[in-house]
């Protein structure tokens, strides 16, 4: 098999979108969803060679998976189907116009049944990038294992790994993500955290610079702190660089983080600066809050330009 860009894996769930509040019986929508397999949309959408692995039910809602998956070109050749276990539903609801509100469903779930035996054959088919969250070892202890028993087996074949620590406080509690995240970023590349989310992959509390200076001493090359409508900062250890937000109307933000984590990596793929990868990165951000859906509003490659000194309202005929 010819190795991939990028290879995710992690647990793809089933989305129900509703307009209004559940408790009042809103209609859904069935959609894909999944920090990993938002990653894998987001940089094959771009052109590049994405895969997702892991595990999805072995019913109509594990083939509406992968069928999302092929449909945007990420390769599902490494997927396993679980006969015995269901797929997870995540349940998103427009309770405001402000305010999106998230539940799961994916306790017992195919997803969280992962295990090192599953990812053999896609290490063996080979990557240029690994992309792992911290959501997938807190699924498990099965899928903590793999998440472990993969970030060493890349990072000791070469591979550049990327964590987004992807913080779910209703998977697990600090102190728990913390014992594990930080352990797995001393075998990442780069680091992606929002500014709350930072300090667990270091110390309880540290502040930014603290915690950015123990891990480019582990041998991180990059941190990148997301700062939502405020852009980002990147750390290497030639100093800081700050990318602005790219100004949109946001309608949507789940999904940004994913987004902003899918152009960084897609920039490194094509061999782009610093200042081309956070670029990219906030723009796919912004593309992904203007629009509805986790990575439904990503871009394609020849649509980058398009918020480039665009105005609220315009046109392009």
């Amino acid at each position: 098999m010819t190795a991939v860009d990028l290879l995710t894996f992690g647990e793809a769930l089933v989305s129900l979108r509703s307009a209004g509040p559940l408790a009042t019986g809103g209609a859904l929508t069935m959609h894909l969803a999944g920090a990993e397999s938002n990653v894998a949309i987001g940089v094959a959408r771009l052109g590049h060679r994405a895969a997702f692995a892991g595990r999805v039910s072995d019913d109509e809602l594990g083939g509406h998976l992968l069928r999302q998956l092929r449909a945007e070109g990420v390769g599902v050749d490494h997927v396993v189907r679980d006969p015995r276990r269901p797929a997870g539903l995540m349940f998103v609801e427009r309770r405001t116009a402000d305010l999106t509100r998230v539940t799961y469903q994916r306790a017992g779930s195919a997803g969280s049944a992962l295990t090192v035996d599953d990812l053999r054959r896609a290490f063996a088919a080979g990557a240029r990038v690994l992309h792992l969250t911290g959501i997938t070892p807190a699924l498990s202890e099965s899928a903590r294992a793999a998440t472990a028993w993969a970030a060493e087996t890349a990072s000791r074949a070469g591979v550049l790994v990327c964590l987004d620590v992807n913080h779910r406080a209703r998977l697990w509690d600090r102190g728990a993500a913390r014992a594990t995240l930080g352990a797995l970023a001393g075998h990442a590349s780069v680091v992606v955290a929002s500014a709350d989310e930072l300090d667990l992959v270091g110390a309880a509390g540290a502040d930014e610079p603290t915690v950015v200076a123990g891990l480019l001493d582990r041998g991180v090359e990059t941190v990148l702190v997301k700062l939502a409508g405020e852009g980002a900062r990147a750390y290497t250890r030639d100093g800081v660089r700050h990318a602005p937000a790219v100004p949109v109307t946001a309608v949507d933000t789940v999904g940004a983080g994913d987004a902003f984590t899918a152009g960084y990596l897609s920039g490194h793929l094509d061999g782009l600066d610093l200042a081309g990868r956070l670029r990219r990165a906030v723009t796919l951000g912004a593309f992904a809050v203007a629009g509805h859906g986790d990575w439904e509003a990503l871009p394609r490659r020849d649509e980058l330009s398009l918020l480039d000194g665009r105005q609220p309202g315009d046109t392009l005929r």
